[in-house]
């Protein structure tokens, strides 16, 4: 450790990381309400510490340096270190019967709080917060030290991660009912080529899918709407604005309802996996560790069952 490191304070690390999440020292002083001289004076006292430039000024608003970013992954670690402890103290006191912090990937969002809540009547002490967002936002995430685990598909490749498998993850193409190609068997990829598909945003996991699976053969979905949620991708093809790639746990009930259809096209589904991941570097608590170790017992059971493959659906 640099030897001077060990005089940084709390709330120097606090305005080194409002600084970078706000772009500028008036936003860190707003949001610590400090005044703007105050955060300056914090800032170059742990520069000082540091020996080293921890901002630049961009047209951007000012960015870490390298040395800065080290130090935000401190503050991290530090704030992850307080809540945690936090929350120690809370459970000693019998205030609390503990936190979890989980993340999940949208398309998660159909089966996760079924988990959650079958979790929380065993256990009604424990205070469990849920984050739904896209894939980016997820890793993203899990690049901090705020989520004890996440509920998604393929983790960050740059983190060193637990991985605990959860259960399958088929994804198919929709189509509303009465679709020309309706009743069709065994189409082929490219027999879709003229079709208007509904398509998630970039950065969704749904997405890096679809494009995945049309560039294996060299094709290009035409996509007519983008759109960040599947239930309005749904109601777009249910009403006839065109087809869509999706999770088939995301319309298992309106298959099982007769809604919308399955096409059969070659290929499909594509089956990925659902985990439960964790920074290998994240302590959890017990009450983090009782949840984790619930969903990977009983995880699969939650899952959507859409009628893939000829199998019956339920909801």
């Amino acid at each position: 450790m640099h030897s001077s490191l060990r005089d940084a304070t709390i709330r120097q690390l606090r305005a080194l990381a409002s600084v970078a999440t706000g772009g500028s020292v008036t936003a860190a002083a707003n949001k610590l309400h400090l005044t703007q001289p105050a955060v300056t004076l914090q800032l170059r006292n742990l520069q000082q510490l540091c020996g080293l430039p921890l901002l630049q000024r961009t047209s951007d608003g000012m960015v870490l340096t390298q040395a800065g970013q080290e130090l935000y992954k401190l503050f991290e670690r530090v704030e992850a270190a307080i809540e945690s402890c936090a929350t120690s103290l809370d459970m000693i006191a019998g205030r609390t019967g503990g936190r979890v912090a989980i993340g999940a990937v949208s398309t998660a969002k159909y089966f996760v709080p079924f988990a959650i809540s079958a979790f929380s009547k065993l256990h009604p002490g424990i205070d469990i917060s849920l984050t739904i967002v896209n894939r980016h936002d997820i890793r993203q995430a899990l690049h901090g030290y705020a989520l004890d685990f996440a509920i998604m598909g393929r983790p960050p490749p740059d983190i060193e991660m637990d991985l605990h498998l959860l259960g399958d993850h088929p994804h198919v193409v929709v189509a509303p009912t009465g679709h020309t190609l309706a009743g069709a068997t065994q189409l082929k990829a490219a027999d879709l080529a003229q079709e208007t598909f509904i398509s998630r945003e970039a950065g969704s996991g749904t997405r890096f899918l679809m494009e995945q699976f049309f560039e294996n053969i060299s094709l290009r979905p035409q996509i007519g709407m983008e759109m960040s949620s599947n239930e309005t991708i749904k109601q777009a093809v249910i009403a006839g604005l065109g087809i869509a790639f999706i999770s088939a746990h995301t319309v298992a009930t309106e298959l099982k309802e007769g809604r919308m259809i399955m096409l059969d096209v070659a290929g499909l589904p594509i089956v990925r996996q659902w985990f439960v991941v964790r920074r290998k570097d994240k302590v959890l608590l017990p009450p983090a560790q009782e949840m984790l170790d619930f969903l990977v017992a009983n995880g699969r059971q939650f899952l959507p069952q859409a009628p893939v493959g000829g199998g019956r659906g339920k909801n």
